[in-house]
């Protein structure tokens, strides 16, 4: 059974680094990580990856010289016909009653986590599961 690969697309290497080292201590992932959203777009694409865990509030992200977050990079994969069936898990710390519901039918995306991941089984859990 070859290894799954999860594209970590978050701008903060520390829980770029924690999420990683869940990922593929725990769950026995591949982990890609990148903010660039030139490189996210080409990986998609190449079909490089299984799943994408997207930080919903990407602080330095641009693509076309349009400032983008998670939600727009979401939307983007989703309306690509080559990367629209790529699973896409949305990050976020600043979980608001309600948010989860917009941040998902907002992007498109195929489901949601809230940071920080206390719970790691659940949190490797969910990322099989998207992966299918």
């Amino acid at each position: 059974m070859e290894t799954k690969t999860v594209l970590i697309v978050e701008d903060d290497l520390v829980n770029a680094r924690v999420f990683s080292k869940i990922l593929t201590k725990r769950g026995g992932l591949a982990v890609k990580h990148t903010e660039d959203v030139e490189e996210v777009m080409a990986i998609a694409r190449r079909g490089e990856v299984d799943v994408i865990l997207m930080d919903v509030s990407l602080s330095r992200s641009m693509y076309q010289g349009q400032s983008m977050d998670g939600i727009k990079i979401t939307r983007l994969l989703k309306a690509d016909p080559q990367t629209a069936h790529l699973p896409v898990i949305l990050v976020t710390a600043h979980a608001m009653q309600g948010d989860r519901e917009i941040f998902l039918s907002e992007s498109g995306a195929d489901g949601y986590i809230s940071k920080p991941v206390v719970d790691h089984e659940e949190f490797v859990r969910q990322i099989n599961a998207a992966i299918g």
